[in-house]
């Protein structure tokens, strides 16, 4: 197994690397081992995915670590956790989700401008920024080069402040933050106008994008990084219930025709490469 060190370095590379890359979000050991067998070279975790799969509607930090620490430990690959607000507000207390996100074995994390108050759902800017500072110390402090992705929430919460979004995340880049992130964000156009006023690597996130967008678009526009979220998760549980509800409503079974190949599910546990 390669050292975190290793893996830090390889995840910092891809960041440094021209064009975009891809950074799929598996939600438990069996789908980041899938993803791994398939070649891809770095897995992000999802709390939404977390959250699904205990059947919550939130999630707590120590879930959302333990998390991570399963899908860390199931393939080599690089893993960055989605860290939520990183269980608090206080930018000293949140900056401790850095150092017991490493313990389990991440190499990067993110810390994002949300509250989880749907009354006041975004950090005011200058505890924003705070926060973002505290948690760019805590990576520093640890002994591998942690990559931080600080996330500027505004469009996911329904503030299409473009202006306001921007200079959040010039401020998170300002104090540190190696990549940024920007979740909502869907036209081409927008998302252009965001990477050209940082300087440091962007994640996009396809969960809220253009679905018609491509890694080469995406490339060309300055995107470094490319994310799904919850999607995935999504997707299968939408393959679930599509199940579900022929059994109880047709009394059939045809989607036994499209079950995942045991053989090919078998492999990819085995530690084997998929085509």
């Amino acid at each position: 197994m390669r050292t975190q060190a290793d893996k830090a370095a390889r995840f910092r590379a891809l960041h440094q690397r021209p064009g975009a890359f891809i950074i799929p979000n598996p939600w438990d050991a069996g789908t980041a081992k899938l993803l791994a067998a398939m070649g891809f070279e770095a897995l992000a975790t999802t709390s939404l995915g977390v959250a699904n799969t205990l059947g919550q509607s939130g999630i707590s930090l120590d879930a959302i670590i333990e998390n991570c620490r399963v899908i860390s430990e199931a393939t080599d690959l690089p893993v960055n956790a989605d860290l939520e607000n990183c269980g608090a507000d206080d930018p000293a207390t949140a900056a401790k989700a850095i150092a017991r996100t490493a313990e389990a074995g991440a190499v990067g994390g993110s810390i994002e401008d949300s509250t989880g108050d749907r009354e006041h759902p975004i950090y005011d800017f200058s505890l924003a920024v705070e926060r973002v500072q505290a948690a760019v110390e805590a990576a520093r402090a640890l002994p591998f080069p942690f990559t931080l992705t600080a996330r500027a929430e505004n469009f996911l919460w329904g503030r299409k402040d473009l202006d306001d979004t921007i200079r959040r995340l010039q401020a998170f880049e300002a104090v540190g933050a190696d990549v940024l992130y920007s979740p909502g964000l869907y036209d081409i156009g927008t998302i252009k106008t965001v990477v050209s006023a940082v300087q440091r690597p962007f994640n996009l996130v396809m969960g809220f994008a253009d679905p018609t967008l491509t890694v080469d678009q995406l490339s060309a526009a300055g995107v470094k990084r490319i994310s799904v979220g919850g999607a995935m998760q999504r997707h299968a549980l939408n393959a679930f219930l599509r199940a579900a509800r022929e059994m109880k409503d047709m009394g059939s079974f045809s989607y036994v025709r499209d079950m995942a190949p045991v053989t090919e599910v078998r492999a990819a546990f085995s530690g084997s490469a998929l085509a």
